[in-house]
């Protein structure tokens, strides 16, 4: 079966382009072949069909032509750039409900990177959060069974992941600075589908002091469906509380339908603003335009990015740059800025072509350099910037872009991939020690907070506001019993190391112990309190 099936597939492979051809225009139909002196007599236009056709009823063996043919087309699209994507019919209505609606899980996000299952993120409120999963971890076993290889790829990694709610797998994980394997066992559940994490006030500075005026900030996790209209909802809410400034929170939003960002940047832009524009060499210039009839056109607006904001949140954030609408602070952005286009087929599956570039108002495309067909390239670019310190430092970031655009006031711009913040905040690594890390690789900053709440539930439900359980929680000082809980599971403890970092293992605990109480609502605004992009915004906008 073998020897037959590699010369088919190669065939098949060398033709799938015409499949796709054919298929996007609508016309993959069956047609009859002709069979004359041992020569297939056919139109140009319909031999790819003749040739599946014929492997279908003439080969010596019986063969699965569905299935060779996804192989070919998903191997075909993997040439092209590294968004583009052959989706099978079978994985559709998955694919198609990431953003649209629920759906039962362990709740993160993934992307395949050297024949490996890599967590980009964990969704906020899943049941892999609860268990103390973080980005960045690499799935290496389920269910006890050796999870990477060449096997691996979307549709195995989303049928084993996703299940029926209630139902248990066991991930073997490893993670970045911990030599030993991770096992967690995950019960699927339902998978929130909320956009915007965190709506809340600020009115006081860092050090204490009041803030001249009411800041509200909003953090945006995705653009899924109905995510403008949560985001407005949280701006009229916070408007009501009297805020006059906004931080609109980007930070490891990768994106989403492109239609609510549009939306969203309406709300701050004079009518004719440009927004964005789309081109490509057979997708005619499309723009879209500020009406005019925003809400918040007026007030003084920050917006956060990071290495992980991507996609729609950097078409939000370009905008407002460009326009010179808000300040743009923390670290550059991913640099994703290609035009998909789903296109089905009559079988069901579809396609995801790349059919153009987004452009933002000064005329620079923020999409990242890339080799068509090299997918390891592109994926081991962050980790290149965080070898070269640009997480660090912005006199590391070299762009590979140095054209200079200019925003609406004639203030200079560069492309180069991504959006280069107006203010660069590195990462503050002044207390981490080798003891932080082990205690937080190894997720029990997590597992002792869940232990602390189930322990102390009817003291801790007596309060109705983070301030006063944060209070309640240092007063406590339950730190002896943190650093005993972490020698039971093998971390020995160095007194200097421990001093060195309390503030930061004080901060993740208390967080996550008033997140099992209050939830999000209590988590972000306790967690953004002392976070260094987060305070430097607030003093920006106090300034």
């Amino acid at each position: 079966m073998k020897k037959y099936l590699l010369p088919t597939l190669t065939i098949v492979g060398l033709l799938a382009g015409f499949l796709l051809g054919n298929a996007i225009s609508n016309k993959v139909n069956a047609q009859r072949f002709i069979i004359r002196n041992g020569q297939i007599l056919t139109e140009p236009d319909s031999k790819v069909n003749q040739l599946i056709q014929l492997l279908q009823h003439t080969y010596v063996e019986d063969i699965d032509i569905d299935s060779i043919t996804d192989e070919a087309m998903t191997e075909l699209v993997k040439k092209l750039d590294p968004h583009s994507a052959y989706i099978p019919k079978k994985d559709i209505e998955m694919v198609n409900s990431e953003l649209s609606a629920s759906f039962s899980g362990i709740g993160v996000q993934f992307s395949i990177q050297n024949d490996t299952v890599n967590i980009v993120s964990v969704v906020s409120g899943g049941p892999s959060e609860a268990l103390g999963i973080l980005a960045g971890d690499k799935i290496v076993e389920v269910d006890d069974s050796v999870f990477v290889g060449k096997k691996i790829n979307n549709e195995r990694v989303m049928h084993t992941l996703r299940g029926e709610k209630g139902t248990q797998v066991k991930l073997g994980i490893r993670r970045a600075g911990t030599p030993e394997l991770l096992h967690y066992t995950v019960t699927r559940g339902d998978i929130p589908t909320h956009s915007v994490d965190a709506k809340f006030i600020i009115s006081h500075l860092p050090d204490g002091k009041p803030t001249k005026e009411k800041i509200g900030f909003v953090r945006v996790n995705k653009f899924g469906e109905g995510t403008y209209n949560e985001f407005l909802s949280a701006l009229s809410y916070l408007r009501a509380q009297g805020a006059t400034s906004y931080i609109v929170d980007l930070r490891e939003n990768s994106g989403g339908f492109m239609n609510e960002a549009i939306e969203m940047a309406n709300e701050f832009l004079d009518a004719r603003d440009l927004i964005v524009y789309a081109q490509g060499r057979a997708y005619p210039r499309m723009e879209s335009r500020a009406t005019g009839g925003g809400r918040f056109r007026t007030c003084k607006l920050v917006v956060l990015i990071d290495n992980f904001s991507a996609s729609a949140s950097e078409i939000f954030a370009g905008a407002m740059q460009d326009n010179d609408r808000a300040t743009i602070i923390g670290r550059r952005s991913f640099g994703k800025g290609l035009v998909q286009q789903q296109l089905p087929f009559e079988d069901g599956s579809a396609v995801r072509l790349t059919v153009a570039r987004y452009y933002i108002p000064s005329g620079r495309c923020i999409q990242k350099p890339y080799k068509m067909g090299d997918q390891l390239d592109y994926e081991m670019d962050l980790l290149n910037r965080f070898e070269h310190g640009e997480f660090y430092s912005a006199d590391s970031i070299h762009l590979a872009d140095t054209t200079q655009y200019r925003t609406k006031s004639g203030r200079i711009v560069y492309g180069g991939g991504g959006i280069m913040p107006d203010i660069f905040v590195g990462r503050d690594t002044s207390l981490y020690t080798p003891y932080f890390n082990r205690v937080v690789n190894h997720a029990y900053t997590y597992q002792f907070a869940f232990r602390y709440t189930d322990k102390h539930r009817k003291e801790l439900t007596r309060f109705q506001d983070w301030q006063a359980l944060e209070q309640h929680l240092k007063a406590k000082g339950w730190m002896p019993e943190f650093v005993a809980f972490c020698k039971e599971k093998g971390v020995e403890p160095v007194e200097e190391e421990i001093a060195k970092s309390r503030p930061l293992i004080e901060r993740l605990v208390n967080a996550y112990i008033v997140r099992n109480i209050l939830g999000d609502d209590g988590f972000f605004p306790l967690f953004e309190h002392d976070d260094d992009i987060t305070r430097r915004a607030i003093q920006y906008l106090n300034e």
